[in-house]
């Protein structure tokens, strides 16, 4: 009987290891794609084949970690740090399309999957991090590494910095607890970006009389009624003929307020935004945000430090928070004293307008243009049909790419993509040899998460014999049939800035895939996509894709003119916006362990009030309840990053000025001294050399009109 039973038994464990192979072997992402470049296959990748692949990749993953700490033989670079940085692929290639789609094109599966994913991958990293076998081979290495190469040498020097940073110094009966916290961190995270996308899609404004539009043109008009078609096609409302939707963008505010007269549509708008995430329902994220920031003071005291900002700014440029409080310091009153005076002079215009109102935030971007208007006799309509999406993206940052880089594209139409409006290129040196590819997906979904990135598929490593395959993602309104996609000149800012990421991802030089491209500090990784947005106003490129749609006429010089005098034209606000962003950023990663925070929103407004930044008609860039950049993206106690980097991008581009702008010479030398070098180098060291100094704030003062 009982060998009846084994028997039995075994051919179960016969039947289903076969069944498991067969779905191994039909899983396009169980193995490198057959694709150029390695690149997903997207005609074969269905929902069904992320689980098992994700779930064996972790399992491969495990099993390469516990062979490599425990190898019996002596550390060295190659049975230890070389050996990390070979494992892990079939995870890294089956994660890296599974993050585009959750972010990109993600549905309720992918977001159920991602949720029960995301503790599994910190899972994953505690098993690496907390290891102590694996953690006295990394130390061993680093201890010995002066006789290494320079970028293996340095690979020791990151890798040991980021297990002590990981927690792997820890004693031994608090790392339960940091693994704990670790995984219920992981998760709350992923949900807090799935509820966010679904409170954003739910806070689209339903208009059902087209007067109280006014102010918009027909062709916009004409896309918020394919708005509410496209919800009603999708099943995702019951919404009549001569219905207009309005989708809100992650930023508090609206590009749409910029243009619509009626006051009353724009305080409705501005504050079904504002208030988007906490409306006490499914997705309120105030519960989750104070959890996060709880776990992560919690996690900061277990590592020994006195709160999350210390831990997290530990490898960055700015080491410390009171270095990037200190940095901010010297924006914040320049910044407060130029809105002051913005907002006197647009109040100044309202009340020459005849109207008998108070400035308030939702009245900020049209009265704004009317200042604009009054004072440079600009207004963003006569820019926008200049600016069509495709000319700038071609004509403007691949121009400029190849202006300063010597690099030319190609569209490739035989590559698969995963939504029918994605574009493929590849990328080539001068001499025709082969760079990587990118994706481009610009236009807004519903089920594509707020904002623009860069993010890679496969990254650039010489180790792995991988070249990079990048995208971009935006979110611009997609034009009606027959009409082009016409943008501002902020959203041309945005296309070369997200380009720039991807040229710091395709320029990467590195053997070890740890160190290559954007795999940088926070507050050093916005260089190259801040630096080049400056491109975007050079004459040169900007005369190349400043096109009008209908007439085919460059922009005229006049009109060009009354662009660039408007350089520092509101910078009071956005700088004051940003740095409010940046401060609360600050005070929800600077509280201790301990701290108790019962509600969320009065968090926010004293935390604002000590920043001696809380203005009614300015309010930050993001709120607390929808910032995803802290609370989703990596930026905890980082937002200032950008600031940071601003600093180093204007710093640079001002050598750009000194040494003859945009030239093949100067491009190559910014490539080679900066793009190419991923984090193969001490950041500072990299910057320095570039600029032949420390980095000076004064370009940035100057550039933000200060």
């Amino acid at each position: 009987m009982k060998i009846i039973i084994l028997n039995i038994s075994l051919l179960a464990l016969l039947s289903a290891c076969n069944s498991k192979n067969d779905a191994m072997d039909t899983n396009p992402l169980m193995q490198p794609s057959a694709l150029p470049y390695g690149a997903p296959d997207f005609t074969k990748i269905k929902l069904e084949h992320f689980k098992p692949a994700i779930e064996a990749g972790i399992e491969e993953k495990l099993a390469e970690i516990a062979k490599i700490a425990d190898n019996s033989e002596p550390a060295t670079f190659d049975n230890t740090l070389a050996a990390l940085e070979r494992s892990g692929q079939l995870l890294n290639r089956a994660y890296g399309v599974f993050m585009l789609l959750t972010g990109a094109n993600t549905n309720p599966d992918l977001q159920a999957l991602e949720e029960e994913m995301s503790p599994k991958m910190a899972a994953l990293s505690n098993a690496l991090y907390l290891n102590d076998k694996m953690f006295a081979r990394v130390k061993t290495v680093y201890q010995n590494r002066a006789s290494l190469d320079a970028e293996s040498k340095r690979l020791a020097e990151v890798t040991y910095e980021h297990f002590v940073l990981q927690g792997a110094n820890i004693k031994a009966d608090q790392k339960d607890a940091f693994k704990a916290l670790s995984e219920e961190e992981a998760t709350l995270c992923t949900r807090f970006a799935n509820k966010l996308l679904a409170a954003a899609k739910d806070a689209a404004l339903i208009v059902d009389d087209v007067k109280m539009l006014e102010g918009l043109s027909a062709e916009e008009i004409q896309n918020l009624a394919l708005n509410a078609n496209d919800a009603n096609d999708a099943n995702d409302a019951n919404l009549r003929d001569g219905t207009f939707l309005i989708p809100v963008k992650n930023t508090t505010q609206q590009d749409i307020l910029q243009s619509l007269t009626n006051r009353e549509m724009r305080k409705k708008l501005f504050e079904s935004a504002w208030s988007r995430a906490e409306k006490g329902d499914d997705n309120d994220t105030r519960a989750i945000i104070t959890r996060i920031a709880e776990i992560r003071a919690k996690q900061a005291k277990i590592l020994g430090f006195k709160n999350f900002a210390e831990w997290n700014l530990k490898d960055q440029m700015a080491k410390t928070p009171e270095a990037a409080l200190a940095f901010m310091s010297k924006l914040a009153p320049g910044a407060i004293e130029k809105a002051k005076r913005e907002s006197a002079r647009i109040q100044e215009v309202i009340n020459k307008s005849g109207e008998n109102f108070q400035l308030e935030a939702y009245d900020w971007n049209i009265w704004q243009e009317q200042v604009r208007k009054a004072d440079f006799d600009l207004a963003d309509s006569l820019l926008k049909p200049y600016f069509m999406l495709d000319n700038v993206m071609e004509k403007g940052i691949f121009h400029a790419a190849t202006r300063l880089y010597g690099i030319t594209f190609k569209e490739r139409n035989d590559i698969p993509v995963y939504q029918d409006d994605v574009r493929v290129f590849e990328l080539f040196e001068d001499n025709g040899n082969a760079i990587g590819l990118f994706y481009v997906d610009y236009y807004k979904r519903d089920n594509k998460s707020g904002g623009a990135w860069m993010g890679n598929i496969i990254e650039q490593s010489h180790l792995l014999g991988h070249k990079p395959v990048i995208y971009n993602v935006c979110n611009f309104t997609k034009p009606a049939e027959g009409q082009p996609a016409l943008i501002s000149f902020d959203d041309v800012e945005t296309l070369f800035h997200e380009f720039g990421h991807a040229l710091h991802g395709f320029f990467a030089n590195q053997k070890y895939p740890s160190l290559s491209g954007t795999n940088v500090s926070r507050d050093f990784v916005e260089l190259p996509s801040q630096i080049n947005e400056h491109w975007s106003l050079h004459p040169e490129v900007f005369n190349n894709y400043a096109v009008h749609w209908q007439t085919g006429e460059k922009m005229p010089a006049e009109l060009y003119n009354k662009l660039l005098k408007t350089a520092t034209f509101n910078q009071g606000y956005m700088l004051t916006e940003l740095l409010e962003a940046a401060l609360l950023d600050m005070e929800w990663h600077a509280i201790e362990d301990g701290t108790a925070i019962t509600d969320a929103l009065e968090f926010e407004r004293q935390a604002l009030e000590r920043t001696g930044l809380n203005l009614k008609e300015i309010p930050p860039r993001y709120r607390s309840t929808y910032f995803l950049h802290i609370w989703g993206h990596g930026y905890a106690a980082g937002y200032y990053a950008y600031l940071w980097a601003e600093m180093l991008d204007n710093d640079a581009y001002s050598w750009f000025e000194e040494n003859g702008g945009l030239t093949r010479a100067n491009g190559q030398r910014f490539r080679d001294m900066i793009l190419s070098q991923g984090n193969s180098q001490d950041l500072e060291k990299i910057f320095v050399a570039f600029r032949g100094r420390k980095p000076e704030i004064a370009p940035l003062l100057k550039h933000r009109g200060l």
